[in-house]
């Protein structure tokens, strides 16, 4: 600090002292000690019942990370509360039985047979396909033999697969349980019983046109496979005669009319009261 003393020109002995506080020196001891002692001390000290939370600015900042679940509370896309309606009136409505059947699918390991056995004659793709037939042209020109392409292959499109069904060409039929709208595939059951066509009905569309190289495919079917698979094909026709073909049961039996949570807390409350009221009935007349 240095202090200045001036003086009045007139002659009088008035004074003024002015102060001037220098900067301190960057990396220096004395300066950061002199910057703690010029910066007031705050007395007041972090109030324990309302703590400093400052809030990030950054992405997701304004999300929860704990607490409650507000995913009830969630605007959630049109198309995940039409997915979720339908599987809740699925339940609650009655189902008939030509519908239910579609929720029967087989089980996890038979349907790793079932598809481990279609994955061997899937359709060839298309740049195999332009490959030989640019062979076929080649060996034309030639005058040499054409190359055979493959004899069994998995056949798919349901006008192509309703054909085989009605002609009795195809040995073993594989059904999507999830097309939509479901009109297109509910009388290819009937069709396949009357026709003594062994059917199936497998997860899920999505899977079946994987095997024939598209995004989905509501039917699939074989129409023949190679002397060894020969008897892995008779196994599973077997298979589907017992589970769908000949059970009566599949073509019988309703579905739905499963009531959520609170209504059935609600039915068994009035059904224990009943019981209830009729015990106190029989008491009274000496029956109990």
């Amino acid at each position: 600090e240095i202090k200045l003393k001036a003086s009045a020109s007139t002659g009088h002995t008035a004074s003024k002292t002015r102060t001037i506080t220098m900067a301190p020196k960057k990396g220096t001891k004395k300066g950061s000690k002199a910057a703690k002692a010029s910066t007031p001390s705050s007395s007041n000290k972090a109030d324990p019942l309302f703590p400093s939370r400052p809030r990030p600015n950054r992405i997701g900042g304004a999300i929860r990370p704990k607490g409650r679940d507000l995913s009830r509370f969630v605007k959630w896309p049109r198309y995940v509360r039409i997915q979720r309606q339908r599987a809740v009136l699925y339940q609650r409505l009655k189902v008939p039985p030509s519908v239910n059947q579609f929720t029967k699918t087989i089980g996890k390991n038979e349907a790793a047979t079932v598809f481990a056995l279609f994955d061997k004659y899937r359709p060839e793709t298309s740049a195999a396909k332009k490959q030989r037939v640019k062979e076929v042209a080649a060996a034309k020109a030639s005058g040499g033999k054409a190359p055979a392409g493959a004899a069994n292959q998995v056949k798919y499109g349901l006008k192509h697969i309703t054909t085989l069904v009605e002609e009795k060409k195809a040995d073993l039929v594989l059904i999507a349980c999830d097309v939509d709208p479901i009109e297109l595939v509910l009388w290819l059951p009937a069709l396949c019983r009357k026709m003594e066509v062994p059917f199936m009905i497998v997860k899920d569309k999505a899977r079946l046109g994987a095997l024939v190289r598209k995004k989905t495919a509501a039917a699939i079917c074989l129409a023949g496979v190679d002397k060894e698979d020969a008897s892995q094909l008779e196994l599973l026709k077997n298979l589907a005669r017992e589970k769908y073909n000949d059970n009566p049961e599949l073509v019988k039996k309703w579905g739905g009319g499963i009531m959520g949570l609170k209504t059935q807390a609600k039915l068994e409350k009035r059904a224990k009261a009943m019981a209830a009221e009729e015990a106190k009935k029989l008491a009274s007349l000496g029956r109990a």
